[in-house]
């Protein structure tokens, strides 16, 4: 079973990267910058979560 943690990474990322193209399209620099920082935070999430998945494997 995939960790929670993953799916609300992958959730974040994919929000963040819609919220940075935004702001690119708009010429928007904070909503860029905020989308920027949401995909970098989703990242890191899921990949605490694959961690959780592989300590439960083990």
């Amino acid at each position: 079973m995939v960790d929670k943690d993953r799916i609300v990474g992958l959730a974040k990322e994919i929000k963040g990267a819609v919220k940075q193209a935004a702001g690119k399209a708009l010429g928007d620099i904070k909503l860029e910058s905020e989308g920027l920082a949401e995909k970098t935070e989703g990242k890191v999430q899921n990949a605490v979560g694959g961690l959780k998945d592989k300590i439960k494997e083990s």
